[in-house]
């Protein structure tokens, strides 16, 4: 299964445990392009640290009267995510903390990185690309996104998708749609190298988990 043949979603979290998610934003690549986009804040389900909000941006006034984050309606939208294609992210344990957080499991989804022949409740297996990067390009001294970004020459290009689908005010880093955003176009830029042009969803789901034993565990089921 090729990774333009799916939808993969990535995903990105402004907020903490202790504050709750903040604000989200989504971003679902399919063959390779943008399909849609999607944001909105989220009013705090505890303290907003002074420090955290200097950094993403976001208080607890400017969110106040937004819908809190774990609703009926967004269960429903992320597990559907979850059932149309893998989840991606960049350095993925933090949004996998932070959806576990308002819902330890998703509905029934393929597992992708089995070929979706298993089932499994499970947020992930994740897409990571500060993972992915790490892998393929070793000898890079950072993997943060704003560095990778720069590194690779896609500031230009990020920003003009970020003026398309970002709201005003939310087009820099640390802002959830943009960081989104950002990590989908590591993969894309990934996928237009011609000796990656062919990954396969399970590739990236294998390459994307650091545990070697998790790692080799979903190697040997996919040869079965």
């Amino acid at each position: 299964m090729r990774w333009t043949e799916i939808p993969i979603h990535f995903i990105d979290f402004e907020g903490s445990i202790a504050s709750g998610i903040l604000e989200y934003g989504v971003v679902t690549l399919r063959g390779g392009r943008v399909e849609k986009t999607r944001t909105r804040f989220c009013r705090a389900t505890g303290r907003v640290r002074n420090e955290d909000a200097a950094i993403h941006g976001l208080t607890a006034g400017l969110v106040a009267h937004s819908e809190p984050f774990a609703t009926d309606g967004e269960f429903a939208y992320f597990a559907g995510l979850r059932e149309a294609g893998p989840l991606g992210a960049h350095f993925a344990h933090a949004e996998n903390s932070l959806i576990k957080s308002a819902w330890p499991y998703s509905r029934q989804s393929p597992d992708f990185a089995r070929g979706g022949s298993h089932a499994t409740a499970e947020w992930g297996p994740w897409i990571d690309t500060g993972r992915l990067y790490a892998e393929v390009f070793p000898q890079l001294k950072s993997g943060q996104l704003e560095t990778l970004v720069a590194a690779f020459g896609l500031k230009a290009e990020l920003d003009l998708m970020a003026a398309e689908h970002c709201p005003e005010g939310r087009r820099r880093y640390h802002a959830a749609l943009y960081d989104a955003l950002a990590a989908a176009l590591l993969l894309v830029s990934l996928g237009r190298r011609p000796e990656f042009a062919n990954m396969t969803v399970p590739w990236l789901l294998q390459t994307s988990t650091a545990n070697p034993e998790k790692r080799d565990a979903m190697r040997q089921e996919e040869l079965f």
